[in-house]
């Protein structure tokens, strides 16, 4: 099994009123705001087609955050009003319903293992990348092609980026 590609990215140099946020749905690229959209330190709900509800967050170095916005202990769609925070060098997401923290690096829930009915408490993760006018990526920001090509999440390969 191949890592998931990173979904951390840092905006960086470039990053224009025109840039965009996007996030990879497992087959394409899609556009989700302008990155001015985007506070830092507050969640946004995205609906992408075909996937669902994904929550996306800025924080205040500037790195870009997408996890599915369902709360696997609540089952209520709710993670985009949760809380940014860090654990040592990580950076986490606090639930606002009952207030499992998340590794935002990978998924994880730091304070239990498993959710009340027996799943693994893990929160999907979406690559996601700021890109300027014409969908050109930013620098590290860009996830696409051979980064994505053969990568996992929850057990799908991704294909290429389109």
């Amino acid at each position: 099994m191949t890592a998931t590609p990173t979904v951390a990215v840092a905006v960086g140099v470039g990053a224009t009123a025109t840039a965009t946020v996007q996030i990879h749905d497992g087959a394409h690229w899609q556009p989700v705001c302008a990155l001015t959209d985007l506070q830092p330190g507050r969640g946004v709900a995205v609906l992408l087609p075909e996937a669902g509800q994904v929550a996306l967050f800025r924080d205040s170095s500037d790195g870009l955050y997408a996890v599915d916005n369902l709360d696997p202990f609540s089952g209520a769609p709710v993670l985009a009003r949760g809380l940014l925070g860090s654990r040592g060098d990580r950076p986490t997401l606090t639930s606002p319903m009952y207030k499992q923290v998340y590794d935002l690096t990978d998924g994880r829930c730091l304070d239990e293992d498993t959710t009340p009915d027996g799943t693994p408490a893990v929160l999907r993760r979406w690559p996601v990348r700021v890109a300027g006018p014409g969908g050109a990526a930013f620098g590290d920001a860009d996830l696409d092609g051979a980064a994505l090509d053969g990568a996992v999440r929850d057990g799908a390969a991704l294909d290429s980026a389109a």
